[in-house]
C-alpha cells in the first residue's frame, strides 16, 4: 500500500533528522514508526525481552563512537550532577 502525506515543515525536518541520526531512510523510519504504535502494549518483562526490544529498534550499536559503554555512561553521570544538584 502506498500512503501520501502532506507533513508540517516542522514534523518532516524533525523525521528527517531522527532518520538521519540512525541511519535510516525518511521511507523506512516512518514505516517503524507506524509499526510500532501496536506495540505498546507488548511492554518487556525481563532483561532478556529488553535487550531484544533495543535491538529490534535498532538501538544496540548505533553509536560505534562509544568504545566503552560503562566509562561513557560514567562520564555523563559526572556531568549531569552539577545540574541536578540545583
Amino acid at each position: 500500500m502506498t500512503i501520501t502525506l502532506d507533513l508540517p515543515e516542522k514534523l518532516e525536518r524533525e523525521l528527517a533528522a531522527e532518520a538521519a541520526r540512525l541511519g535510516l531512510p525518511v521511507e523506512q523510519y516512518a514505516l517503524r514508526l507506524l509499526s510500532r504504535q501496536g506495540a505498546t502494549a507488548e511492554r518487556p518483562r525481563t532483561g532478556a525481552e529488553l535487550v531484544d526490544y533495543w535491538r529490534r529498534e535498532g538501538l544496540i550499536g548505533y553509536r560505534p563512537d562509544i568504545r566503552d559503554s560503562a566509562s561513557h555512561a560514567r562520564r555523563l553521570r559526572r556531568e549531569a550532577e552539577p545540574r541536578l544538584r540545583g
